[in-house]
């Protein structure tokens, strides 16, 4: 079939289907990666055929990290806070409170862990490849 006679829900541009994510009908759900967030997809990973993902994670209040070092097996990760503020401890870097408008890269492997964050805490997280590895981590020196 041709590019041309594809419906627009199926149709490709450099292998990226085109998707809208309004905040008004996602959904959040208390599956991924920690219990103490919960996590609403943007569809980039289904768009981009798993090159990305993208998503809005919020803090569950009450329920707070554990503080457990860890790494990420991936290519990108950028993390974006659009509310509240979260603290991060870095590899080499030290602790870092990322509030409202803060951005970070966490290169690829970089030895972090949260510590905490405030109840009303969100946040934008961009990621490549969408399905990447989290393992866990020894204290950094120093």
């Amino acid at each position: 079939m041709s590019q041309a006679a594809k419906t627009p829900e199926t149709r490709l541009w450099s292998g990226q289907a085109f998707t809208v994510a309004h905040a008004d009908t996602g959904e959040f759900a208390g599956q991924g990666l920690r219990s103490f967030f919960e996590y609403r997809d943007l569809g980039i990973k289904e768009a981009t055929a798993g090159k990305y993902t993208a998503h809005v994670i919020r803090a569950v209040p009450g329920r707070h990290s554990e503080g457990q070092w860890h790494t990420h097996e991936l290519e990108f990760q950028m993390v974006y806070v659009t509310k509240g503020w979260v603290v991060f401890e870095y590899e080499g870097k030290g602790k870092h409170i990322l509030r409202e408008g803060s951005c970070v890269l966490q290169p690829p492997g970089i030895r972090h862990r949260e510590l905490r964050h405030s109840d009303d805490m969100e946040l934008i997280e961009i990621t490549s490849p969408g399905e990447f590895a989290t393992r866990p981590a020894e204290a950094p020196d120093g």
